[in-house]
């Protein structure tokens, strides 16, 4: 009898129990689904002489199946409830009581959605409704979060009612987290006074500060710009025995360096670095910041040194003040290095154009263009302008003309600036005439006046005398709009009654 029973199971597991039951957990489920009467057929005996292993995985199988039912439901559940906040004119109190209740990830989905949305106001009374459906989710571990999302937001009135509710109400006790929490929440809105109340009260609790609960203050007051500050909030920082970490060494540095306290910002410099604890690259970048602020040239080389030695990339607008800070020292073959130093956009090829154009370097000029087509870069005003400016130092008139032309054919939009380079070049011998009739022609000069050019190369050439009587013309007449031949007309009509006023005298 044993033995048929053996044979029968053999035979059933083989023809019944095709090699995917004995896969991952999808395939078995799909395997299951298909056959749902291959075990509940089975006699209660011959259930009892399967294997262990294959009864238990039928209740395995069983549970992950629920398992993921119950997950796709409540996925489902959850989108179908952030959708419903999306909607104009959604209260999510009323969602609530609609929906009857909430699971925790529910709870805090929809509370992330309200602080996301600059919905904070909301968060409170959700809270409150959630809670007191269930008394165990009153708890000090809620109210943290709470607090923290409401303080974050700096809704500290709501913060405080959370605060004042845990215990009044509930007799919780807050946590140093909570704390730290309205501290921050008070000082970021510039509202020390509260923040200090709160610091206070915390120690009256036996909950004494720690090192974080300053390094928020500290940022804080730097935020603010309360300086002296600062310092106060280190001695006590130290009288209450905080030890300054990392980040607090870093902070400092990048505080004192936003508030152009450079001697401040290099003490703690040398204290982070002596201690030998690691300096943020953020750090680095605030110190590069000030440096350039106050053109401090070497340092500014030093820790821009660093900061390609670490790999960190810098914005657009830090990369400008670098390379003002170069032309301003005439240090032009700098601006070469700069724009290698950096990706490869329009402002590294414009650093790099302007390098040897300020130098009058008709060689290194003509490489930067010979590799801009290599790279197929295309060309746009910017790129245009500084390369005519350098032929107009050189004076190759001809090259101007032949530049000009091809612009033309590349589709390049010109501006003012490339208008006065023209206008100002036909005053010293250069003739403009062919040119301003082809501008003419194409209908160039009948648009309105735009400037599209980069303001680097404002810094590095200057404006030109065209340039300097439109502005001077367009304060005098604000609010009209000039086209470029209306703003030529004027020009050489000023320019003819200064030269009379002039012959007068």
């Amino acid at each position: 009898m044993e033995n048929l029973t053996a044979q029968f199971l053999h035979g059933a597991t083989l023809q019944k129990l095709p090699p995917p039951l004995w896969n991952s957990n999808t395939r078995f489920l799909t395997s299951i689904n298909s056959r749902p009467k291959l075990v509940t057929t089975l006699s209660s005996s011959l259930r009892r002489s399967l294997p262990c292993s294959l009864d238990g995985f039928a209740e395995d199988a069983t549970q992950s199946s629920s398992l993921l039912s119950d997950s796709y439901h409540h996925h489902r559940f959850l989108n179908s409830l952030l959708r419903r906040l999306e909607l104009p004119g959604s209260c999510p109190l009323r969602l609530f009581q609609e929906d009857g209740d909430w699971s925790k990830d529910q709870f805090w989905a929809v509370i992330r959605f309200l602080r996301n949305s600059s919905r904070p106001h909301e968060i409170l009374p959700v809270f409150d409704a959630w809670k007191n459906l269930d008394r165990s989710r009153i708890n000090e571990a809620n109210y943290e979060k709470i607090i923290r999302f409401l303080s974050a937001e700096r809704s500290m009135d709501e913060a405080i009612r959370a605060f004042q509710s845990m215990l009044d109400d509930h007799e919780l006790i807050p946590s140093l987290e909570i704390y730290n929490s309205i501290i921050h929440g008070y000082a970021n809105d510039g509202k020390f006074e509260e923040a200090m109340f709160y610091l206070n009260q915390m120690k009256e609790n036996d909950l004494l500060p720690i090192t974080e609960t300053y390094d928020g203050l500290i940022e804080a007051y730097g935020k603010w710009q309360k300086y002296d500050e600062i310092v106060q909030c280190i001695k006590r920082m130290e009288s209450d025995g905080c030890v300054r970490d990392h980040v607090t060494y870093n902070l400092l540095i990048r505080e004192f360096a936003r508030g152009g306290l450079l001697k401040r910002m290099e003490q703690m410099y040398q204290s982070l670095m002596s201690r030998k604890m690691t300096l943020k690259p953020c750090t680095l970048v605030s110190m590069l910041e000030a440096y350039a602020e106050f053109g401090v040239l070497e340092k500014m080389e030093d820790t821009y040194e660093k900061i390609v030695r670490f790999g960190i990339s810098l914005d657009e607008d830090l990369v400008r003040r670098l390379a003002n800070v170069y032309i301003d020292n005439l240090m032009f073959s700098r601006l070469d290095d700069l724009g290698r130093g950096i990706r490869r956009n329009d402002l590294a090829w414009s650093l790099r154009l302007l390098c040897h154009a300020c130098l009058v370097s008709r060689k290194g000029l003509d490489y930067v263009v010979k590799e801009m087509e290599e790279a197929r870069v295309s060309w746009n005003t910017t790129f245009a302008n500084i390369v005519l400016l350098a032929y107009a130092k050189i004076g190759d008139f001809k090259s101007i003309e032949l530049f000009l032309s091809d612009l033309r054919t590349k589709r390049v939009k010109l501006d003012l600036v490339t208008v006065g380079i023209v206008f100002d070049l036909s005053e010293t011998g250069f003739d403009g005439t062919e040119v301003f009739m082809a501008w003419k022609k194409i209908g160039f000069l009948d648009k309105p006046v735009e400037m599209k050019t980069d303001l680097l190369v404002h810094a590095a050439f200057g404006k030109g005398q065209f340039l300097r009587s439109c502005e001077k013309m367009k304060i005098q007449s604000l609010g009209k709009s000039w086209s470029y031949q209306s703003l030529m007309e004027l020009v050489v009509k000023n320019q003819k009654t200064e030269a009379y006023n002039v012959s007068r005298d």
